[in-house]
């Protein structure tokens, strides 16, 4: 098992001073953020130019991860491939198959996205809509050695009413899409908001788990008293507001990382533990975030396991 951080938390910075800090504070891999240079959303960055990836991009990756020691986890490129506008749809098929393609070049064992979901349609409808058209993205990622890791994100924010917009929450749906090839990127903090302990579903599905995003959750039990489920109808211009819960790094919410890791070394998984920093109160300056992934590191590497002395001997840039 190792530990690494995904990349998008840090937009402003390149992949060379990322990995550079990286591997000077101890993390061991990368989960890179791939999204187009052009994305619109504050969290999209892209660390790696796959839709134009040359032998010179290729050899310069290279040399960097020997440099620091790191190594790729996945790559990620977080969409909505049940887009309802045909046009927005075939955009996000075309650059994910750009990220599969780089993600063989490296081999990298894996890529990361959504299902999605057309908000205009019933789950099972979507759920019918996939089957027609996701399986095609399984097989060029098959036939490249990648496999495409979705990860458990509700992503209530895509859904005008806060509902979920992400075909993947819940264990039942993992059932659904793994019938279809695609393997799971395990979060438990969306686990812990709609009402499922993680730790009932890593056993079960450990088999799936190639990849898992480290993020944890802050709940105010009195406010969701008042919004349900489903959070605050008035959210302002902020379409993730829910009202009653918060992601925080790990430690410093409710999920039990000390079982969580436990559990995954009783099970015998080897991928990475990549944390994704969406920390509200960690966030808003370089600094901060850098802070807030300290904090996250401190949390999780005393139960992954000690560093090794090659890990520990990496200058710092």
């Amino acid at each position: 098992m190792k530990l690494g951080f995904l990349t998008a938390c840090l937009p402003s910075l390149s992949l060379d001073d990322i990995a550079g800090w990286a591997a000077a504070e101890g993390y061991q891999t990368l989960e890179v953020a791939v999204w187009p240079s052009t994305g619109g959303r504050d969290f999209e960055a892209s660390h790696l130019p796959v839709a134009t990836f040359s032998e010179a991009d290729e050899d310069a990756t290279r040399a960097l991860l020997r440099r620091t020691g790191l190594e790729i986890s996945s790559l990620a490129y977080y969409e909505n491939n049940l887009h309802p506008d045909p046009a927005t749809r075939e955009a996000i098929r075309t650059h994910l198959r750009h990220v599969i393609d780089v993600a063989a070049r490296l081999g990298v064992e894996s890529v990361g996205t959504f299902i999605g979901r057309d908000p205009g349609l019933s789950v099972v409808e979507n759920l019918r809509e996939g089957e027609k058209i996701l399986p095609e993205l399984v097989g060029y990622a098959a036939d490249r050695g990648v496999k495409i890791v979705i990860e458990n994100c509700v992503m209530e924010g895509w859904h005008p009413d806060g509902y979920p917009g992400n075909l993947a929450y819940s264990p039942e749906l993992w059932e659904w899409m793994f019938g279809l090839g695609f393997y799971l990127n395990w979060d438990p903090s969306h686990l812990t908001w709609i009402g499922v302990d993680p730790l009932t579903t890593i056993e079960p599905y450990i088999d799936r788990i190639v990849h898992t995003q480290a993020k944890d959750v802050e709940l105010f039990p009195a406010k969701r008293d008042r919004f349900g489920l489903f959070g605050t109808v008035h959210k302002g211009n902020n379409p993730w507001e829910m009202g009653w819960w918060r992601y925080r790094v790990p430690g410093l919410g409710e999920v039990d990382w000390r079982h969580v890791v436990d559990r995954f070394h009783e099970l015998g998984y080897t991928g990475t533990v990549s944390v994704e920093h969406e920390d509200p109160v960690w966030s808003g300056t370089e600094d901060k975030v850098k802070q807030g992934l300290r904090i996250a590191h401190r949390t999780l590497r005393p139960l992954i396991g000690e560093q090794t002395a090659t890990e520990r001997d990496i200058p710092a840039p």
